[in-house]
């Protein structure tokens, strides 16, 4: 019988997690792959990529990814209705997404499903499961959640085809009924009954139907089903509980059944699954389906739960139970190493399925994660999955990329060498383990960053003792998801429930590890130099970089810049970077311009007066002209003279990335908004997703003025949008660690926590009109007077303005 996986979201931290409303008021931007940055104005260290035997991945984005394999084709349903199907595990096709009335899977989904999104308060739907039963149709368990209490109902829909549309059948479970009669007949108790979410659907080795399922609240249930109806058994209640209770954070379970071990292995995400809610995949056994389980260390799983005399979410309770396969992690990209960026890795993975394949013997495990350094964007990911000598699973160190011969026998002389090592503890935490260097030598003893002995036994297993504990696990071959290349990996399980990997690494020689970094090392040449420069000082293999600046007091050694005063001379500087591995050596030279800094208050402004093709003059002494693009133009009939006009398809304002060179600030300006979707952009500056701020007219419920930094947003929200179809006058000001949004002259918002300022975002791209999200919408309207400054104006020079 074809099996199917499960889904999941945390609930209280899914709102976060999935950029839903993060309070009442301020709100996230939707996670989306980032336009492309105009030129920058800032210098950034560029790594291109060196990938040519790259395997090819075709990326999508399925939260919570429950699979089903029917004919030659891997489905994987989610929440929020998405859904993307593969042939081999690799390239992914989206299929579906979001809970509206055009998704192909559910047709009419807030009709059809009311029942069960007026129960749960909800317009969205969590984790999804589909089975096929002997009748030959497919049935989606579908579940909903009220988000911030477990008020959900799960029910089930069916569709004679695996990609719908699913007819509903009805509600089958709820949960949350505060003060009422449950499922069971006793008053609801959160701390106790489960949240009716994150169902698994399987048959065991005998042929019965079950349901695992549940999130935070009390715990993870089991509930036998009728094999006919796909319903549960009449007089069950909610099932027996597994593991967890009092809002523990443990959920999304899954359940695979190993002919080889003949045990049934329960697969769970403990944390919270947004980008610092430390997220990770744990797994349990048991020679039943419904229990007990246990952990490597014989711990019984019924036990685990949080302390209700903590506080709510109480990791440290949980923490040391269950082995843990896979957490936050990271192959760091050293300069010159194949790619780009800082590397590849995971964060917060979880909410997975697994398959196994009976003929093959193959066993995956299917999960999403985020990334470092991409916020909450998050992707399916799928790596290979192998048997340990005592029968737990442990995990592929890289993505799977179409192996057959992965567990192939490994010869003792191929072994010896230096590899990248990353050992995960039972931490739950948004920390990432970064690789370190361990040497596996020859004479069976381990250096560098762990010391102790490693033994191959058999044809590719081995066991590692290192600082007293035992790992016990298998040499494997994988391909390296950026290189390409075919490399010798190694993942092994402690008796605690921990794992090592390690991947080998090749050994280049000096001379080419020098030109690898030399050909990787460039400073973005296009535009002037605002900010303070990050200047590498090692790339690959040990190869150390060393700087020097022709002239220190405007650019140091260490990259620090210090621009010249206001009216004089623009500094022309060179740096030169002595790269060398040993004996190898080779120098790069980059000659920089350092701009004056900017004659105060008034930074710059745009009365948009000027003609002339796409110019746009600066009114100001400084001279941040900009230029008008795509489908920008200037009308008459704008508050003062002319306007710019944007279209609302592609068309912004392109200013240089200095007009946010402040600490304390304000923008003030005209806007007349056509209206239409939410998170167009007034003002979009910053570098990338990791620093930016931006003004938008709309977020659904008010505009909002926001800066981002370190993962974190700081945002001023007004109570309402800004009006359509007339001219308004909208300024923000930072004035030390309080921010304004000003509509008409008057205060909208405040915030007085405020600690990040325009200069944190250190610009290198600045738009008027368009969003660095490629999914938000260009702005529709016009701007006029816009004005930049270098100070927090007053309230009353705000509203002289204004008039």
């Amino acid at each position: 019988m074809n099996r199917k996986i499960w889904v999941k979201t945390g609930v209280t931290a899914l709102t976060a997690a999935l950029l839903l409303p993060l309070s009442a008021d301020v709100l996230s931007p939707p996670a989306a792959a980032a336009a492309s940055p105009a030129a920058a104005l800032s210098q950034a260290v560029q790594f291109p990529t060196f990938n040519a035997k790259a395997p090819t991945f075709r990326e999508a984005s399925v939260h919570d990814p429950s699979v089903i394999k029917v004919g030659d084709t891997f489905y994987v349903f989610g929440s929020h209705l998405a859904a993307a199907k593969s042939k081999d595990l690799m390239n992914w096709d989206l299929i579906a997404s979001g809970v509206t009335n055009t998704n192909p899977i559910i047709p009419n989904v807030k009709t059809e499903l009311k029942e069960a999104l007026d129960w749960a308060q909800t317009d969205t739907l969590w984790a999804a499961d589909v089975i096929q039963l002997a009748d030959g149709k497919f049935y989606m368990y579908y579940n909903a959640c009220k988000g911030d209490s477990p008020r959900s109902a799960l029910g089930i829909a069916v569709s004679d085809k695996v990609e719908g549309p699913y007819k509903d059948t009805g509600i089958i479970l709820k949960s949350g009924m505060w003060d009422q009669k449950s499922e069971d007949g006793t008053i609801y108790d959160a701390t106790k009954h489960p949240n009716a979410v994150d169902p698994d659907v399987f048959f065991d080795k005998n042929g019965k139907l079950w349901m695992v399922y549940g999130s935070y609240s009390g715990g993870i249930f089991i509930l036998e089903m009728d094999p006919k109806t796909g319903k549960q058994l009449p007089g069950q209640g909610y099932g027996k509980k597994l593991i967890g209770g009092n809002h523990s954070r443990i959920e999304g379970p899954y359940m695979l059944y190993n002919p080889k071990t003949d045990y049934y292995y329960m697969y769970l995400s403990f944390g919270g699954l947004d980008a610092v809610g430390g997220y990770n995949v744990r797994v349990m056994r048991s020679k039943t389906p419904d229990g007990p389980f246990l952990d490597a260390q014989g711990n019984d799983m019924t036990n685990v739960k949080s302390d209700p005399s903590k506080p709510l979410f109480d990791d440290d309770s949980i923490e040391p139970y269950g082995v843990k396969l896979i957490g936050n992690y990271l192959f760091e990209r050293k300069l010159g190493d194949p790619g780009t960026g800082v590397g590849f890795g995971a964060v917060s993975p979880g909410h997975n399925s697994a398959y196994y394949d009976a003929k093959t013997g193959k066993q995956f495990l299917i999960f999403h994660s985020r990334f470092p350094g991409r916020g909450e964007q998050h992707e399916i990911r799928v790596h290979e999955m192998f048997m340990n000598a005592d029968g737990w699973p442990v995990v592929a160190p890289y993505r799977y990329a179409g192996e057959t011969d992965a567990s192939a026998k490994v010869q003792a002389a191929e072994i010896p060498g230096d590899y990248r090592w990353i050992a995960q503890g039972k931490a739950i935490s948004a920390d990432i383990v970064s690789d370190v260097s361990v040497t596996l030598k020859a004479d069976g003893t381990l250096a560098g960053a762990a010391s102790g002995t490693w033994k191959l036994e058999g044809e590719n297993r081995v066991t590692i003792t290192t600082n007293g504990v035992v790992y016990k696990g298998l040499f494997l071959r994988g391909t390296h998801p950026v290189s390409g290349e075919r490399t010798l990996t190694l993942s092994a399980l402690s008796a605690a429930g921990t794992s090592v990997w390690g991947t080998k690494t090749g050994k280049a020689s000096a001379k080419v590890a020098v030109s690898a970094v030399d050909k990787a090392l460039e400073l973005n040449a296009a535009g002037d130099t605002y900010y303070d420069l990050t200047l590498p000082a090692a790339g690959t293999e040990g190869t150390q970089i060393a700087w020097t600046s022709s002239d220190p007091s405007v650019i140091s050694n260490a990259g620090v810049v210090t621009r010249p005063a206001a009216g004089k001379q623009d500094a022309k500087v060179t740096l030169t970077a002595a790269i060398t591995n040993g004996e190898a050596r080779k120098n790069k030279s980059f000659k920089l311009t350092v701009p004056a800094r900017a004659q105060s208050p008034l930074i710059a402004a745009y009365g948009f007066e000027d003609a002339s093709k796409n110019r746009l003059k600066d009114g100001s002494p400084n001279g941040y002209n900009g230029t008008l693009e795509n489908g920008a133009s200037y009308v008459k009939g704008g508050k003062s003279g002319k306007a710019a006009v944007l279209n609302g398809k592609d068309g912004y304002v392109n200013l240089p990335g200095a007009v946010a060179d402040a600490q304390d600030f304000t923008f003030a300006g005209w806007v007349k908004w056509n209206g239409g979707a939410d998170w167009q952009r007034v003002l979009d500056f910053g570098s990338g997703l990791d620093r930016h701020m931006f003004l938008t007219p709309s977020q659904g419920k008010g505009a909002q003025f926001t800066i981002h930094r370190d993962g974190k947003d700081q945002s001023i929200v007004s109570a309402a949008p800004l009006p359509t179809g007339k001219w308004v006058h909208v300024a923000v000001t930072i004035a030390g660690s309080t921010g304004t949004l000003y509509v008409d002259g008057q205060a909208a918002g405040t915030n007085a926590e405020m600690t990040y300022d325009p200069r944190d975002v250190r610009a290198s791209e600045a738009w008027l009109g368009k969003s660095r999200f490629a999914s938000d919408a260009f702005f529709g309207g016009s701007l006029d007077e816009v004005k930049l400054y270098d100070r927090a104006l007053s309230a009353a020079e705000i509203a002289a303005l204004a008039k």
